[in-house]
């Protein structure tokens, strides 16, 4: 059951995340209204006559100063309202973002969930052959994966899988009807390319941290104490090593799952996948005010509450860990 003093530390943590989020759309809603360029001119297209202009201000309450429009914006968004899209005018900023935020979310997930099944243990198993052929076998393989930028290795990967072997398209997205009201791309090949580009370089990297934790931990005077009783060793890995080699690991699956609801703009713009990343690239270019705000504020949050959801885990996770910076005594 949790303490009285790590519900204080969720209470806490909740209380403080209007707060940042609250600056974060400040700072961003400021970035888009004073930086370059005029999203209402790009709108107004061919009859970009001082008339079109000033009326389409007018219909966006763009004609008030800062702090007014930053107000409306905030109350709009206590509603539930997220603006209207500049690019797709007339259109909802919910109703561009949802649908490709499901996409995205799509390929996010299983690669995720593939990430950590295979680097965590390819991780171990490397440091607890150290010294021997198979570590090398494994981790020079994997270091040059991680070390391959996405705008090399989605290329690589479209000439290899689909160029030359013909196996998957080189992009694009393709749905398909689940149980007649859910429509769930991974049932097609267009996905494969996504998880290779994400999975190969988040294998590698996991498989890494996990290496050089393990080891660390194995030189620890506990793990040699563990040995010197007679403890079998895998009983010695599972209940000394694994727990506090894979500490870290802990944050970075919190981040990594705040990163589902965000997109590789490279990836999604090399591979055409209508996700959050290919909008964001679209709407920072055509100055798309409101579906930028949607995308940063989604994104914030979501990190505020995988940090939140971190801390806890470690509290849980290792009782020496005392939230909200107390100690036993």
């Amino acid at each position: 059951m949790a303490s009285a003093g790590l519900w204080a530390y969720i209470l806490r943590r909740l209380l403080w995340a209007p707060v940042i989020l609250l600056a974060v759309s400040l700072v961003t809603f400021a970035l888009g209204r004073f930086g370059p360029g005029d999203p209402v001119r790009v709108l107004a297209g061919q009859h970009n006559d001082p008339e079109t202009v000033q009326r389409i201000r007018e219909e966006r309450g763009l004609d008030e100063d800062f702090f007014t429009q930053y107000r409306l914006y905030l109350a709009g968004l206590l509603r539930g309202d997220l603006g209207t899209s500049f690019k797709y005018y007339g259109l909802p900023v919910t109703e561009v973002v949802l649908p490709r935020l499901w996409v995205t979310f799509q390929y996010n997930l299983l690669a995720f969930l593939l990430v950590f099944a295979l680097g965590v243990p390819l991780g171990v198993w490397a440091a607890l052959r150290q010294g021997t052929w198979r570590d090398p076998l494994t981790m020079g393989p994997l270091l040059a994966l991680a070390a391959v930028p996405v705008l090399v290795l989605v290329p690589l990967l479209q000439y290899v899988f689909a160029l030359r072997l013909g196996w998957l398209p080189t992009g694009g997205w393709q749905t398909r009807e689940f149980f007649g009201f859910l429509e769930v791309g991974v049932l097609g090949k267009h996905i494969v390319l996504p998880l290779l580009a994400l999975t190969l370089p988040g294998v590698a990297g996991v498989a890494r941290l996990v290496r050089a934790q393990t080891l660390e931990v194995l030189g620890e005077d506990y793990v040699r104490m563990a040995r010197a009783k007679g403890l079998p060793e895998h009983l010695v890995v599972m209940r000394h090593v694994l727990r506090n080699a894979l500490l870290p690991i802990v944050t970075i699956m919190g981040f990594a799952l705040a990163g589902l609801l965000s997109g590789s703009i490279f990836l999604e713009t090399l591979l055409g996948i209508p996700g959050i990343g290919s909008y964001a690239f679209e709407a920072v270019f055509s100055r798309d005010y409101d579906g930028i705000m949607a995308i940063v504020l989604m994104g914030a949050a979501a990190f505020v509450v995988a940090n939140l959801l971190v801390d806890i885990a470690y509290a849980f996770i290792d009782p020496r860990v005392r939230l909200g910076g107390r100690e036993g005594t």
